[in-house]
């Protein structure tokens, strides 16, 4: 019997930057290993990323990190785990392989250790198990993970819709879902993002009608945005130009290459003679293709807005067509985009996301996941906690004891002792790592509000110069502001600042003629010059002082 303990690291009460941790007795396996973006909070951070000193801690325990499908909510952070766990094994199928191996090179992370898989084929840890099995989802080769273990099957299902119509690499293995569930699972792992929703998200993650749409009515220039990982939105639209005349134009590296590998590998079938170059990019009638690096929303369409793109000027006679419909978090942006666009006049469409759905699970997906999985103890996981919250209620409208439906914050462990629960209040602490750039580790928050104090009450600079020999002052206090006030209209608080500053560099001088105390002096007229701020424009500016010698 084992000792067996579940929590995450990230993606609980949160879209994206899933990490699940599994633990029995003396082994660790790590399912996804995701990042998030988060636009409105964090002042110029790229990604986040979940906190993984655990794992550092744990090193010599992890089995691997077992990656679920190739998009980065799931599969982001791993360049960064990487590097600081460079020994790690990562489990994943081709096309996710192929998808982490793009990112890795990008990061110029050079590894050994990347274990391809197959879907159906049982890898061996001992006296555990991992058996990969086939879901359909909007990006090929996508599976879930069963975890034997002597207790019963731990099973987590990642990202997943069931869809008949879903075939080849998108196809979802259901007798083989039925068939460990009729061995005996422990606990399942399943998402929540759509567990408000009711039905079945099939037909409504199919949009192919919605495009001939498109294609019809606007006969002029079309510019689409894409997510480079949604394979099977690329697919769609490949499908129906290829019933018209026009050609298509693939924007940007990172597009071109996931689309050349996909078509290598047979996971994109398309007519070649539909792809046009920049030679075609003002034609009449063709589709141009855009996305944005690592899946960040709309980055590259407001550069085309802007009018900063080196290629794409908008004309009145184009259609902006975003060919995803907004999930939670990005509604207000895209809003605005389209916005921008309304006002240069130019056509835009979106997909409604009432009307159309992401490839994720909603409620009735997760009812019959739950039927063929037929779990002891369910843990939902992905997704803010009010859908969480959801998706136990769908298990408990099943028959599922509420004592055996196990609702988690990050960090939260649920403990299994010869495969009962036990109730305990371990925690993991966990945090976010926030990335900007190629910069290694994390930013901080103190970084962040000094970004925010600069973002909202400007900056302001006292420079003065004293006599090496006498300290007397020579040249200044020298006021110079940025995004504080207008200078020309504030001039007597000018000269008050001055005054106020000239007044404690003096006063400090005094004190000890021979070995002036510089930051004493900085304190008080970050003090000082702080109060008389507030108290004459209510803005709290950023004040730094600069004293030199000569």
């Amino acid at each position: 019997m084992s000792k067996i303990k579940i929590f995450s690291l990230g993606g609980l009460n949160e879209n994206g930057k899933n990490l699940y941790v599994v633990e029995v007795d003396n082994d660790i396996f790590v399912f996804d290993a995701g990042l998030k973006y988060d636009n409105e909070r964090t002042l110029g951070i790229d990604y986040i990323i979940p906190n993984f000193d655990y794992l550092i801690k744990n090193r010599q325990k992890i089995r691997g990190i077992f990656l679920t499908h190739g998009h980065v909510s799931n599969m982001g952070a791993v360049p960064d785990i990487l590097k600081e766990l460079p020994e790690i094994n990562i489990y994943a199928t081709k096309f996710t392989m192929e998808m982490l191996k793009q990112n890795l090179s990008v990061e110029q992370i050079k590894t050994a250790h990347l274990k391809e898989i197959r879907p159906h084929s049982k890898l061996e840890f001992g006296k555990l198990a991992i058996f990969p099995i086939s879901v359909t989802h909007s990006i090929p080769d996508a599976v879930c993970y069963v975890l034997y273990t002597d207790d019963g099957a731990i099973v987590y299902t990642g990202d997943f819709v069931f869809d008949s119509t879903m075939i080849g690499n998108y196809k979802t293995d259901i007798g083989k879902l039925a068939y460990v569930g009729k061995q005996g699972v422990l606990c399942l792992l399943a998402e929540s993002m759509y567990a408000e929703r009711a039905g079945h998200t099939s037909p409504n993650n199919r949009v192919a009608d919605f495009i001939r749409d498109v294609l019809v009515k606007n006969e002029y220039r079309i510019i689409a945005t894409v997510f480079p990982a949604h394979i099977y939105r690329i697919q769609e639209i490949f499908n129906e130009v290829s019933k018209t005349r026009r050609k298509i134009v693939i924007m940007g590296k990172l597009l071109q290459d996931t689309i050349n590998k996909a078509i290598a590998n047979n996971y994109l079938h398309i007519d070649l003679n539909r792809i046009g170059d920049l030679a075609n990019l003002n034609d009449k009638d063709v589709v141009v293709l855009i996305s944005d690096e690592k899946e960040k929303p709309f980055a590259n369409l407001e550069k085309i807005i802007r009018g900063f793109d080196k290629y794409i000027k908008l004309k009145e006679t184009d259609t902006v067509f975003i060919t995803e419909p907004a999930y939670e978090g990005i509604e207000k942006r895209m809003a605005l985009v389209m916005d921008e666009i309304a006002k240069m006049n130019v056509n835009a469409v979106a997909l409604s996301s009432k009307k159309h759905l992401l490839h994720h699970a909603s409620r009735e997906d997760l009812m019959l996941m739950l039927n063929l999985i037929n779990p002891k103890y369910y843990f939902p996981v992905k997704g803010e906690y009010r859908h969480q919250y959801a998706n136990a209620m769908i298990a408990t409208e099943l028959g599922m004891d509420k004592d055996h439906i196990l609702l988690k914050q990050n960090g939260d462990v649920v403990n299994f002792v010869d495969g009962n629960l036990v109730d305990s209040f371990e925690h993991i602490e966990v945090d976010d790592i926030l990335i900007d750039g190629k910069t290694q580790g994390d930013i901080g928050e103190l970084v962040l509000k000094d970004r925010e104090m600069l973002g909202e009450n400007g900056i302001v600079i006292i420079s003065c110069t004293l006599d090496r020999q006498t300290k007397k002052v020579i040249a200044g206090p020298e006021i110079l502001t940025r995004g504080f006030i207008f200078v020309k209209e504030n001039y007597d608080l000018m000269e008050e600042t001055k005054r106020i500053s000239l007044e404690i560099i003096e006063d400090n001088i005094k004190l000890d003629i021979k070995k002036v105390d510089y930051t004493k002096i900085k304190t008080d007229v970050r003090d000082k010059l702080g109060k008389y701020f507030y108290k004459e424009t209510e803005c709290k500016p950023m004040i730094i002082t600069v004293i030199q010698e000569v």
